[in-house]
């Protein structure tokens, strides 16, 4: 891995009372989609998945920094269904941000909404995705955001562009996984297979001939647009014979870094390079799982694409390339921690000194069967149901109201304010056996409330308990945030930030926690609203691995939350 110095500087801008966020926009589009059931095959079978305009993966929407777009979305679908715009900040908007009976009762079969998307210092890549129960695993697409016009990247100008989309197909209706596990209390059936912008790849039955195939000239440049939307696993992925360069990650740029590998979570975006340099011929793109905990069962299988040079021989056998082992965390970690951002005007200043630091564990959890339910019907350990949490509380989602509904009118009981801290409890939280009466969680609505203007530190310490833990992706809605420490171990207030990085640290919305460690972001909390915090395995957010942070309302006009939108989805229906 070779860290090349990026020839682009220009200092940061600080000054006071400055917020990233407002920026006038430069331009508005409007858009129409349709939710709506269409027919895949994969994998030798035919099934109904839902989509957004008939399309898997869904259209890409396409912006420039600091326009306004909006998506008028009619769900014509069987279930309900609302849309996040991921690493979009909307700044003072949360009433467009997505998430289910967070920031919005969802859009219910036959009814529409007008999601308004406010850009603001976004420039990369992006992506938009369904929040609500599983149906993500389908309904998702890519967000270009283009620099300003009249200004460039910071990095001469790719050829050509081409969205790279990870993903995760079931032969089994997704609802019904998730139906099965959450009844169940254990963990959902593992997927059949990962896919390459909705191909599986040459390495499963009946694909070969879809395999998705990118062809290029030799000695250009082509940028892809990487989304890994892949449910539940981290993923490797490499090109054979080539190497790739990183140049931006949740749509912030990045020192460029050259690597022949990448790792990417869920939930995370990247603007890579691909430099055609080679022989001409074909090379596959692969990708697989990187999965740090062998007691957790996952899709073991490989997804791949050809890279094929158009004056070489379209016949001949793709060279393959090599990726780090499934269990390697020194390769995934180490390509996460050569990361650093690359300066750039109009970017969030990086709080120097904090106001205030949240320590919270991140934890795999079990509840003792209920009910009418013994241990001979629950699946999680020893009879046990699953659950996950962070500070010990197993968050629990509305269903009747929306926390912003309920936030901004007042309406009583939906939530609770008191998100600890820190940690309820203090023990070894990375030892390798760990008390059984630590496992068990409270279950719990509760949230963090913070001023508006707080210099915020969060950390998430990663415990061992569930069966030894698993890297934990944490996206947070509503901000980026700069990561300035990893480490294994237990967290040490007073000497790991001695060893922080504040120089360039990465400018992310979603870390990744590693297994048996921690990491700490820090952001200013300049943008008022609700704002979902969860982890991007999509099995560990329904099992309770998430809260949400209500910034206060600044003292002028402009740090104020705007009113909602007249046409919010009912949480009823009418009559």
């Amino acid at each position: 891995m070779v860290i090349i110095e990026g020839t682009y500087v220009s200092n940061m801008i600080r000054l006071k009372g400055w917020n990233p966020y407002l920026q006038l926009s430069s331009s508005t589009q409007y858009y129409n989609w349709v939710v709506r059931e269409a027919t895949y095959t994969r994998l030798c079978s035919t099934k109904k998945i839902l989509t957004v305009n008939g399309k898997f993966p869904g259209p890409v929407l396409r912006a420039h920094r600091g326009d306004t777009i909006y998506v008028n979305v009619h769900n014509r679908g069987r279930y309900n269904v609302t849309l996040h715009w991921h690493g979009v900040k909307q700044p003072r908007n949360p009433w467009s941000d997505g998430p289910e009976y967070i920031t919005q009762c969802p859009i219910q079969p036959g009814r529409s909404f007008n999601y308004k998307i406010i850009f603001s210092t976004e420039e990369g890549t992006l992506w938009w995705h369904a929040h609500s129960d599983w149906s993500r695993a389908t309904v998702h697409g890519a967000i270009y955001v283009y620099p300003k016009e009249g200004t460039s990247y910071p990095f001469p100008k790719p050829h050509h562009e081409i969205p790279i989309i990870l993903g995760e197909w079931w032969k089994q209706d997704v609802n019904e996984v998730l139906e099965e596990f959450v009844r169940s209390g254990g963990a959902p059936n593992i997927s059949d297979a990962y896919t390459i912008n909705g191909q599986p790849g040459d390495l499963y039955p009946c694909s070969k001939s879809n395999t998705f195939k990118l062809s290029v000239d030799q000695n250009k440049t082509y940028m892809l647009r990487m989304v890994n939307a892949v449910m539940n696993e981290i993923l490797f992925l490499a090109v054979a014979n080539h190497n790739l360069t990183v140049v931006a990650t949740d749509a912030s740029y990045t020192k460029p870094i050259e690597s022949d590998y990448i790792t990417i979570s869920p939930g995370q975006s990247m603007d890579v390079l691909l430099f055609t340099n080679q022989q001409p011929g074909r090379y596959y793109m692969a990708a697989r799982a990187y999965n740090s905990n062998p007691v957790v069962g996952f899709d073991n299988t490989t997804t791949t694409a050809i890279v094929e040079y158009n004056n070489g021989n379209r016949n001949e056998s793709p060279a393959f390339p090599s990726l780090p082992d499934y269990n390697d965390t020194a390769a995934a970690l180490g390509f996460f921690s050569g990361l650093r951002s690359l300066p750039v005007e109009f970017k969030e200043p990086i709080p120097r000194t904090i106001t205030r630091r949240i320590i919270t564990t991140t934890s795999i959890n079990t509840f003792p069967c209920q009910g009418n339910q013994t241990n001979q019907t629950c699946q999680g350990p020893n009879g046990t149901r699953f659950a996950a949490s962070l500070n010990n509380i197993s968050f629990v989602e509305p269903n009747t109201v929306d926390i912003l509904e309920a936030y901004y009118y007042y309406i009583h009981g939906v939530f609770k304010k008191g998100f600890p801290p820190y940690p309820p409890y203090k023990f070894n939280f990375t030892a390798q056996d760990l008390p059984m009466i630590l496992q068990i969680p409270k279950r719990g609505t509760k949230v963090k409330v913070i001023e508006y203007g707080t210099d915020i530190e969060v950390v998430f310490q990663n415990t061992n308990l569930g069966g030894g833990g698993l890297d934990h992706p944490m996206h947070l809605h509503g901000f980026d945030f700069y990561i300035v420490g990893t480490g294994f171990g237990n967290f040490d207030e007073e000497k790991d930030p001695l060893s922080y990085n504040l120089v360039d640290p990465p400018l992310r919305n979603t870390v990744t926690v590693p297994i048996s460690g921690w990491a700490a972001m820090r952001f200013k909390a300049v943008n008022p609203g609700v704002w979902f915090l969860h982890c991007h395995l999509e099995r560990h957010l329904t099992w309770g691995m998430d809260t949400a942070f209500i910034v206060k309302n600044g003292k002028r006009r402009h740090q104020r939350l705007l009113p909602p939108p007249p046409d919010m989805p009912p949480c009823y229906e009418s009559g």
